[in-house]
């Protein structure tokens, strides 16, 4: 069973283990209310930050599951989650070229290509999605 909630301080050791190498981002994010868990059995899972840093609108800077939890419906949970609780008409995301998997949940939920942006990671264009949401 999926539970998804923010995230609280006192989870920042185990996101720092699933993510190591952006502690920082984590700790702010958890600060700022940006960072939602997904438990699977009570056990950290995966995680999304999620705020409206991109042209004020919503915006999922950053989506893991860790590879014991994958295929098992989290990040499609964390994405329901963060669509049904944006404010805003439309949810911007994005990921590598090479991250497959990312892509073909985003086209899963109605996401569609809004643009690439090179040379943020070299020889690995960033695709950005967006949703439309049904805010009426």
């Amino acid at each position: 069973m999926i539970t998804l909630r923010p995230a609280f301080e006192s989870d920042l050791a185990d996101l720092c283990r699933c993510f190591p190498a952006h502690g920082q981002t984590l700790q702010e994010a958890v600060a700022n209310r940006d960072c939602f868990v997904g438990l699977w059995e009570g056990e950290m899972a995966g995680f999304a930050i999620f705020d409206y840093s991109f042209y004020r609108q919503g915006f999922v800077s950053l989506l893991f599951v860790l590879p014991a939890y994958r295929r098992k419906g989290v990040a499609n949970a964390l994405m329901a989650f963060l669509e049904q609780n944006c404010t805003t008409p439309k949810l911007f995301t994005s990921t590598n070229l090479s991250n497959l998997p990312m892509q073909s949940l985003l086209a899963g939920r109605g996401y569609r290509l809004a643009g690439v942006i090179h040379y943020l990671d070299e020889g690995d264009p960033e695709l950005v999605y967006v949703r439309i949401l049904d805010k009426s």
